[in-house]
């Protein structure tokens, strides 16, 4: 349940618990699964659905389930490009020492979703670009998202947006993703081996304490982006995350 703010308005609060609620579950939910997962009363539940389906911020599915609204798309969207902007600096520093392009990705509706990029100066046409989606198993910035979450949780985002392998390197069986995770965990960093696209390797790493699953990468051609190459950006991924992270929490 969504910890309760001193002093702020019970109403708004409960409006927030529910949204937050949706999310977790994947982005829709039955009246009896919210009530299940909150101390509400089942009447202040369906008065609250009722108005925010109203105001567009929920929608009732044909089948009854209460889903996420397309309002929340331009608050999201928002949101996105205020964090891009913030970690933009964080992301041309890396292109700068490095050479190859940087990216910022979040976590949003079981995808990943691209919302800032520094590209490298050399001229090479990747799949990354701000705004783009992609599944979050066959992505470094994906696989980083995913390691900040628990095993079920996982599980529960492939069982809804399935396993593609675009790639004969993507991965795709769920043990041979946890067990990735598993080595991301323990390592502090993720690595995209050829699974996105044939010809370029990704080194992600997410930022912690951000308020939503959050991670940053850089990436290029397995010619240049190699062992010495990674010896070199993981420390800097680290130090960008870190200084992504106070700047996130000290606008809070």
């Amino acid at each position: 349940m969504a910890a309760k703010t001193g002093g702020g308005v019970q109403s708004v609060e409960r409006v927030f618990e529910l949204l937050e609620l949706i999310t977790d579950a994947g982005g829709d939910v039955t009246l009896s699964e919210l009530s299940g997962s909150t101390d509400l009363p089942l009447p202040t539940i369906h008065r609250l659905l009722r108005t925010l389906v109203s105001l567009g911020y929920i929608r009732q599915l044909p089948n009854r389930r209460y889903a996420l609204g397309p309002r929340l798309i331009r608050l999201g969207e928002g949101a996105n490009k205020q964090l891009g902007a913030l970690a933009r600096p964080q992301l041309k520093t890396l292109v700068d020492k490095l050479g190859e392009t940087a990216n910022m990705a979040v976590l949003e509706s079981d995808m990943v979703i691209y919302i800032a990029q520094v590209p490298s100066p050399h001229s090479m046409r990747m799949f990354t670009e701000v705004g783009r989606r992609a599944h979050t198993h066959d992505t470094g910035v994906g696989k980083a998202l995913l390691a900040q979450l628990d095993n079920d949780t996982v599980r529960g985002i492939i069982a809804r947006q399935g396993m593609p392998t675009p790639t004969n390197k993507s991965i795709g069986t769920i043990d041979a993703l946890l067990a990735d995770l598993e080595l991301i965990r323990n390592r502090g960093y993720s690595i995209d081996e050829e699974e996105q696209e044939l010809g370029v390797r990704c080194f992600a790493m997410s930022v912690p304490n951000a308020p939503t699953p959050t991670a940053i990468s850089v990436s290029g051609p397995v010619t240049r982006v190699d062992q010495a190459f990674a010896d070199r950006a993981v420390p800097m991924l680290q130090q960008a995350a870190a200084v992504i992270s106070a700047e996130l929490n000290s606008a809070n």
